[in-house]
């Protein structure tokens, strides 16, 4: 188990003896914005190239609390944290001037960082010899965004949030339609000094929505950006410096090759894309046995990548019509029981969620290579988010669970990656 995964687990009394104690005067920005010196352009939701980018991680609403006004996005994010960003290579897009961008949410805008020439671009950092004519995405984590809250274990939010970023990248290019292949193995490091990130900010992964032009032979492109303060305040966590360093390497992992099938309708699919909201709690209604197949496939698509390490489902029925009450995994029945009320317990208390919902799902992996294997927990858990609400079925992300006791329920010794619970 990675020393980092042990040592930031949550336990019973572990959440009571060391709660997290905001300052709110240092609540970092969730938005990152570049000077106004750099090129700007607002997406015009009438074309289709900027409605597909939109659909990423546009945003929907806003909603006010005591603390201040919140806006909500396309993608999820553990406490409205949003600690991801996105950017992105265009390269014979319509409408899309050939560079290197940033993703500007704040004003869904498009940020040109650095134009590239035919001969030039980001591929050879994503392991491509030739250029890619379409988007090479690239996933970053401002950290402190999430470790101003959840301290040490802020670096499984932002690997759960990346994940959740790749998933709806996944769910926008259905639209088009068009596959994506996510990528792992890059340069980080290299990246990271490009885009002048300062151990603040950093890579975590790519995804390519591109094909390639075998004619045309690319070399690396050299650039030296400056500094761009992507969170208004920041304080050093060197337990999370230290995560990321140990994990940034991507060894001995099998590729997939496979694409997923999805069998969603375009235009429903659109809405429910942009609709998506996290269900703060459910009335214990029960989902048909049909509906839990249909995302049950959903969830369970192979995810084209560079590095798909292994993810354990395990599922808990409490409320699924001719379906026995119990335990299952990756869709085989372990053992019978009503479980709902422990599955509450495991999930911190939180029985409004996985005790009140139709299922809910615990996220384990013995893998290697850290980073992937969170990533992909992410991915799917936006894909259950996706096929859940696409069946009018409303969905949750649980980050914080009782890791040992989880263990315990299921009989294994994996790391637990994430927790999730549907239902009415």
């Amino acid at each position: 188990m990675f020393w980092y995964h042990a040592q930031t687990k949550h336990s019973y009394n572990s959440v009571r003896m060391y709660p997290n104690q905001l300052s709110w005067e240092d609540q970092p920005s969730t938005y990152k914005n570049y000077p106004k010196s750099y090129k700007k352009r607002k997406l015009d939701r009438d074309n289709a190239e900027d409605d597909f980018l939109y659909h990423i991680a546009g945003l929907t609403a806003k909603k006010s609390y005591p603390s201040g006004e919140y806006s909500l996005r396309i993608n999820p994010s553990a406490g409205a944290l949003y600690p991801n960003e996105l950017y992105f290579q265009a390269r014979g897009v319509e409408n899309v001037e050939d560079g290197i961008y940033h993703y500007e949410v704040s004003t869904s805008s498009l940020t040109l960082l650095q134009k590239i020439g035919v001969d030039e671009g980001l591929e050879p950092y994503l392991g491509y010899k030739t250029a890619m004519k379409g988007y090479l995405f690239l996933v970053s984590a401002i950290y402190y965004r999430s470790s101003w809250k959840y301290k040490n274990r802020a670096f499984r939010y932002c690997l759960l949030d990346a994940g959740h970023l790749l998933g709806s990248i996944e769910a926008s290019a259905l639209l088009k339609p068009h596959a994506v292949q996510v990528i792992y193995n890059l340069d980080k490091a290299k990246l990271n000094r490009m885009f002048g990130f300062e151990d603040q900010e950093w890579f975590l992964s790519a995804l390519a929505m591109a094909v390639p032009l075998r004619e045309q032979e690319v070399k690396a492109i050299e650039f030296e950006l400056p500094f761009v303060n992507g969170s208004r305040t920041f304080e050093q966590n060197a337990i999370v410096e230290e995560a990321y360093e140990e994990s940034m390497l991507i060894e001995g992992c099998k590729k997939e090759v496979r694409a997923p099938k999805f069998t969603y309708n375009d235009t429903k699919l659109k809405e429910t894309i942009f609709s998506r909201r996290s269900q703060r709690g459910f009335n214990e209604g029960a989902i048909t046995k049909g509906q839990f197949n249909y995302i049950m496939d959903a969830i369970h698509q192979p995810i084209f990548s560079d590095c798909d390490e292994d993810v354990s489902v395990y599922v808990v029925l409490n409320r699924v019509l001719d379906m026995p009450l119990g335990l299952y995994k990756n869709g085989e029945y372990l053992k019978y029981g009503d479980f709902g009320n422990h599955a509450g317990y495991l999930s911190l208390e939180q029985y409004s969620l996985s005790a009140q919902g139709a299922v809910a799902f615990f996220l384990t992996s013995k893998a290697k290579n850290y980073q992937a294997l969170y990533q992909k927990a992410g991915i799917i858990g936006h894909r259950l988010y996706i096929a859940s609400l696409y069946l009018g079925i409303g969905c949750s992300g649980i980050g914080a669970y009782y890791d040992d006791e989880v263990n315990k329920f299921v009989e294994n010794d994996e790391m637990v990656l994430y927790a999730l619970a549907i239902g009415n």
